[in-house]
């Protein structure tokens, strides 16, 4: 079942989604070699209770912690842990709180320190594929318009997009329907209507598309050791058009 949000709804996701942007932001700084995945988990959770927010993903099926820290070939629900961070990689940092029984979710892949150009080039083409999908939210499209957006971007720049893991509606619960796969046909699925809140979250392969889940039961790496880049905004579709509410 679709859950479209009222305006008062709409209000409370943007307050949530606005500390998941504020919290990744005072992150960056933090971001660079030497630091633990680990410690910059404790510094989020700190920021996240200063906020007066409740961390999302930590219990949440029995995850452990308040970030998912996806490293270099980790695509995504990379665990924190005590791996410090070198030169060169790259960091996916995926961030979730709940404020007033509402959800706000957002990811962004850092560069740690200087990173080589392909790297660059496949945290930029993942964030603007982003940009493209967010940009199809309008009130008549259809679902796989944002997906074709996203896919389209990304395959003309020689990357692959992941299949096995995709974007979701949110709101009371952090995963809600519908399902936002990142490659489709346009012009079919459903029909986007106001009120609408979507999690777009493209996951960008240099390599393959294929991944494999540890032995852990959470982190997602590249079958072939290819690095990987996610971006992810919490979108809102309003009378006005579309809303990014993970912004600060």
């Amino acid at each position: 079942m679709i859950h479209l949000k009222s305006p008062e709804e709409v209000e409370k996701m943007r307050r949530a989604s606005r500390i998941v942007a504020e919290v990744i932001q005072e992150l960056g700084p933090f971001v660079k070699p030497g630091v633990t995945t680990r410690e910059l988990d404790r510094l989020a959770e700190e920021m996240m209770r200063k906020k007066k927010a409740i961390p999302a993903f930590k219990g949440y099926r029995g995850y452990p912690n308040v970030l998912c820290t996806s490293v270099n070939e980790t695509v995504v629900h990379g665990i924190p842990s005590d791996r410090a961070l070198k030169e060169g990689d790259i960091l996916g940092v995926d961030c979730g709180v709940v404020v007033e029984g509402f959800y706000g979710d957002s990811a962004k892949t850092f560069a740690v320190g200087q990173v080589d150009a392909d790297s660059r080039r496949l945290m930029d083409v993942t964030r603007e594929s982003l940009q493209k999908g967010i940009e199809q939210m309008a009130v008549g499209n259809r679902i796989h318009d944002i997906s074709w957006a996203v896919q389209s971007h990304v395959e003309a720049a020689g990357f692959s997009v992941v299949k096995d893991f995709v974007g979701h509606g949110i709101g009371r619960s952090l995963h809600e329907e519908p399902q936002v796969p990142n490659f489709g046909t346009p012009k079919t699925g459903m029909r986007l209507s106001v009120g609408l809140v979507l999690a777009i979250e493209p996951m960008v392969n240099r390599g393959r598309p294929e991944v494999k889940v540890l032995e852990d039961g959470w982190t997602a790496v590249t079958a072939d050791g290819m690095r990987s880049a996610h971006f992810e905004h919490t979108i809102a579709l309003t009378e006005k058009g579309f809303e990014i509410l993970s912004v600060c």
